[in-house]
């Protein structure tokens, strides 16, 4: 490696965005944030959208701001975000309309309107994706049974990252780590499952071609150069989809024994394996294949994460009550343990207008006495969380037919103490918690090794574990959990 490179990472998630600057030097990397903003989805006329243009504004901020910092020239710049949601253009590249938030109600009933013409069983075998409401697949299918003429002006597809991508380059491409979030994308065929689509009546000569992370675009359009004083920097996708670029920074050693959970809104429960896993038993336990990063594949399960605690922190907000995540951490130690949980994954929970009143239904339906204060409301939720990760990877054993020893946890929610000892107890296993910004970090290595400054994702893996340091929890409890996660598991949708 070159004794200095420097790289721009655009990270957006579902609650802020973040522009962030990059540096491997003296075998270590440093991250420093550039620009931090919100990501505010608007509701309009009782449809749910993202603001994508000034999503883009305050990328633009962001590289202007690394400009003035760093001066014109980079390594490389490289955008990640969430998956499923995407935009349609129209033969002359413009937006088809505004993007839908994953969230929007427009997709419910889609699954069934699928399944009436491709079975659930088929379109697992074709795709090996997990079935939930919010994929591109039902998103796609809403659009036709509204009628909408979107699918029929639309000459490109691209996913929320190639969109943004498109706009920084003036390339057109989909990356394909996010392409299979779609539930649209056959990994044994390598391409889009048009056979599926052009049977459900979906047009596919909008899709286009799919590069793989660390492919380089373009260089970084004239019109954006102008705007931020940045120079001709080369613009690669990384893994686009945030939990592939997640991944890429796991700190692991090895290729078997070790699990990760990318924890924040949403929390990915999963292994990394060589090629996609679908058999009966992994339709069975919805778990899904989504791309990394070099040839690997991510087994996993999505389980709903810190949406639910983020979601009662903004209720208590409106009622007056502002708290910390660290304060609402240390309230709940002080709570009784185990005297409700929750499956994360209800559709009670999905989007309510009011988590903690939708938390104490779920609690009324299944017949527990429901949190009776903040305190015991967190601690509801990080046990429920912990009893879903051990669900979720007892069932990655079973399929993979390996003995899981370590979780890494990456994300925000390996700062969450009592989330990360309460995985290490209900899971009986080390727990690896860190680094925090593992999205950030991955987005930059995959655009490292694309640049040539690191050789391998197992010499990028190295370098963050030289970089950051990793706070260990083992198992304290773990027999006092099993009796819970019993009865936890016989309540799970």
């Amino acid at each position: 490696m070159s004794d200095t490179a420097r790289f721009i990472t655009v990270d957006l998630g579902a609650e802020s965005g973040r522009t962030i600057a990059a540096t491997l030097a003296q075998g270590k990397i440093g991250l420093e944030v550039m620009h931090r903003f919100p990501n505010e989805p608007q509701r309009i006329l009782g449809r749910f959208h993202w603001d994508t243009i000034r999503l883009f504004a305050e990328i633009k901020r962001g590289l202007a701001l690394c400009a003035k910092q760093y001066g014109s020239e980079f390594d490389g710049i490289g955008v990640d975000t969430w998956g499923v949601d995407f935009a349609l253009l129209d033969r002359n590249d413009d937006l088809l309309g505004l993007p839908y938030h994953y969230r929007d109600s427009r997709t419910e009933g889609m699954m069934e309107e699928v399944f009436k013409i491709v079975p659930r069983s088929a379109v697992y075998r074709t795709t090996g994706i997990q079935f939930m409401v919010l994929n591109s697949l039902y998103q796609l299918m809403a659009l036709k049974r509204s009628g909408s003429p979107a699918l029929d002006k639309a000459r490109a597809f691209l996913m929320t990252p190639d969109l943004l991508n498109y706009w920084l380059s003036g390339e057109k491409a989909n990356e394909f780590s996010n392409a299979t979030t779609t539930q649209c994308f056959d990994p044994n065929a390598g391409d889009w499952a048009r056979p599926m689509l052009e049977t459900l009546g979906i047009p596919t000569g909008f899709l286009g071609s799919i590069v793989q992370p660390g492919a380089t675009l373009g260089p970084l359009h004239a019109s954006v150069r102008g705007e931020t004083s940045l120079g001709a920097v080369p613009v690669i996708a990384p893994a686009t989809h945030d939990t592939g670029s997640a991944v890429a920074a796991v700190p692991a050693e090895g290729d078997r024994g070790w699990a990760y959970i990318s924890c924040g809104t949403w929390s990915l429960v999963g292994l990394e394996t060589p090629k996609p896993v679908i058999t009966d038993q992994t339709l069975e336990y919805n778990l899904t294949n989504e791309g990394g990063v070099y040839g690997t594949y991510r087994l996993l399960r999505n389980v709903m994460g810190l949406w639910l605690l983020q979601q009662c922190r903004r209720s208590w907000e409106k009622a007056g009550h502002s708290y910390g995540y660290d304060e609402l951490t240390a309230m709940s130690t002080r709570a009784t343990p185990f005297a409700a949980t929750v499956d994360p994954d209800d559709p009670l929970f999905l989007n309510p207008t009011d988590m903690p009143e939708a938390i104490r239904q779920y609690c009324a339906r299944t017949g527990q006495a429901p949190p009776a204060d903040v305190a015991g409301m967190v601690r509801c939720i990080v046990e429920s969380l912990a009893l879903k990760y051990r669900w979720v990877i007892r069932r990655l054993e079973k399929v993979s037919g390996e003995r899981i020893h370590t979780v890494h946890i990456i994300g925000g929610g390996g700062q969450n103490a009592l989330l990360c000892q309460a995985t290490a107890d209900a899971c009986a296993c080390r727990v690896l918690a860190g680094p925090t910004e593992a999205t950030a970090l991955g987005n930059a290595l995959v655009q490292a090794i694309a640049a040539g400054k690191l050789g391998s994702l197992a010499d990028a893996r190295a370098m963050v574990a030289r970089s950051f340091p990793l706070v260990e929890y083992t198992p304290q409890t773990p027999g006092a959990w099993d009796q819970c996660a019993a009865r936890f598991d016989e309540r799970l949708v």
